[in-house]
């Protein structure tokens, strides 16, 4: 769980301009750390050598990752297992670098940055989009997915709905999910923020847009075409690039770890590298309603703004 950049769900809360959801996170911060209270504390990672935090979670056997509850990018499933895409990766490049077990720690999307650098946890495993607002408080592997946007519309759309600039011009009831990067896509492209409704997650989206209470909601492409599945009245739109600043956006997501961690983070990425290569990545994503299309090349770097 924008634009200025999204964040994502997968990506939520920090997905608003001007702040961003991905930038309210730091105002956030104090809350965060109270999302997270109820668990307890792992040890203060030392900055020696790229950190030291890989050579104790070997030692421990088991790694905590931070989740926040978001469905296809990690939550937990109806019979109390821990899955999702990013969890599902984690389970698999942990386990190659001497890590058997990995353990969920739920919290507030907002509360995953602050949540780790408050030693909560280890790693955010929640797809959470990279951006530079979040490149500036912790650091990431490279994305395991690219994303697009697309709309919940009526079956049909009758509004003709298929980007931003159509919500606007054709002054569609809009909604979004909680905290959502297309909060910002949808104010960066002309609408009025204040005019969103925000539901909190894409079930309601689905569920606003049956009763005909609002004509459009927007979220990723994956999320969005998995929800209307089963759906007799809505359908989904052809995914398309939000616009940021001027320019066609594509986001990417990935696994968030504290700025002192370069050696965890480093080891990660040569594992996921590994795994992108090989196509067990896709292997690994596909049950979660990834296809060939959010397979990407992007680097952490590029996304962070260079």
């Amino acid at each position: 769980m924008a634009p200025p950049h999204r964040t994502p769900p997968r990506g939520q809360l920090d997905r608003i301009p001007g702040p961003t959801r991905r930038s309210l996170l730091a105002g956030v911060a104090a809350l965060g750390a109270l999302g997270a209270a109820g668990c307890s504390r792992v040890a203060t990672a030392s900055g020696t050598d790229g950190g030291e935090l890989l050579d104790r979670l070997r030692a421990q056997g088991v790694v905590r990752l931070g989740i926040a509850g978001e469905i296809p990018f990690g939550y937990i499933d109806k019979n109390g297992e821990l899955t999702g895409e990013a969890p599902e990766v984690a389970r698999v490049v942990f386990k190659r670098l001497g890590v058997d077990r990995v353990q969920p720690v739920p919290t507030e999307f907002g509360s995953l940055i602050p949540g780790l650098n408050s030693q909560q946890f280890d790693v955010v495993a929640a797809g959470m989009y990279i951006n530079p607002e979040r490149c500036a408080q912790v650091i990431f592997s490279d994305p395991d997915y690219q994303m697009l946007d697309s709309f919940v519309v009526r079956k049909g759309n009758p509004l003709g709905l298929r980007d931003y600039r159509d919500v606007v011009r054709k002054k569609a009831r809009f909604a979004t999910g909680t905290g959502y990067a297309e909060i910002a896509y949808a104010v960066e492209a002309g609408y009025k923020e204040s005019d969103i409704l925000i539901v909190p997650d894409q079930v309601a989206g689905l569920n606003a847009v049956e009763a005909g209470r609002v004509d459009v909601f927007a979220g990723t492409a994956v999320t969005t075409r998995e929800v209307v599945r089963k759906s007799t009245k809505a359908e989904v739109t052809e995914a398309f690039k939000p616009v940021v600043d001027g320019r066609p956006h594509v986001d990417g997501g990935g696994f968030a770890f504290r700025r002192t961690e370069t050696q965890l983070r480093d080891a990660f990425n040569t594992e996921l590298h590994k795994l992108k290569k090989s196509g067990e990545l896709l292997r690994i994503l596909r049950p979660f309603g990834f296809t060939e299309d959010e397979m990407t090349e992007l680097t952490a770097k590029e996304l962070c703004g260079g």
